[in-house]
């Protein structure tokens, strides 16, 4: 009976064929790993220091009382400003190229009304009760962020200014019109960004200064500063 030997052949597809699906998954993931490694564009980094907040912003405003204008000259009739308080919103785009070196923009949404008193009131009536009007802030800022940061939060600080708008309402505005006034504010507060996002949480305080509104009449002239006081508190989103 003859013994037949069977040989071990050497079979090189069977030591090439492992390796060379090494190598598919190799190039399949080597353009994925370029994606993730590649350096941001000049328009990326710019983004990446640009956020966006939504606030909710309280007011108060200062009563302010002076002559006023029409009866200077006359009877001196004395005229207090006294605004209602409310809430209403803020929006803040912040650009921060270095912690101490940043902008922003605001744009501020407010109702409130404007009660006028007169002492003594005057002979005829010029007007009943006080004017309700929508308050629109549009301003720019220089902020700065403090390199330190207590329990992981950031401090401001910041400072600006720009023009407020006055447009009296349909229906508690008088008929009187609109008016703009210049304003400067200052503010600080703290944020921080939640672990792991890009969104995070602000509360701040900010003041608002300028003239006390008249809508364009000499009966409500007073020429006064008044001061309006936004505790903020809102998310951001850093781009």
């Amino acid at each position: 009976m003859p013994i037949s030997f069977r040989r071990s052949v050497f079979n090189p597809t069977n030591q090439l064929a492992p390796a060379f699906l090494l190598c598919l998954l190799s190039f399949a993931a080597s353009p994925a790993t370029a994606q993730e490694s590649a350096p941001l564009t000049a328009f990326q980094k710019q983004m990446n220091k640009v956020d966006l907040g939504i606030f909710a912003a309280g007011e108060v405003s200062s009563t302010v009382s002076g002559i006023e204008q029409r009866d200077a000259n006359t009877t001196h009739s004395l005229l207090t400003i006294k605004p209602s308080s409310t809430v209403g919103e803020l929006a803040t785009v912040r650009y921060t190229l270095k912690p101490y070196v940043g902008f922003e923009f605001n744009f501020g949404n407010l109702r409130y009304t404007q009660d006028y008193t007169f002492a003594p009131p005057p002979s005829q009536s010029i007007l009943i009760g006080g004017v309700q009007s929508g308050v629109r802030e549009l301003t720019l800022g220089y902020v700065a962020h403090i390199p330190y940061h207590p329990f992981g939060i950031t401090p401001y600080v910041g400072a600006g200014g720009g023009t407020i708008r006055f447009k009296p309402t349909p229906g508690g505005g008088q008929g009187l019109p609109f008016q703009y006034r210049a304003a400067y504010y200052y503010q600080a507060g703290l944020e921080d960004n939640f672990p792991g996002s890009n969104f995070g949480m602000r509360i701040g305080f900010r003041q608002l200064i300028y003239l006390a509104p008249d809508f364009l009449q000499n009966y409500l002239t007073i020429t006064r500063r008044t001061r309006t006081t936004e505790p903020t508190i809102g998310f951001f989103l850093r781009f």
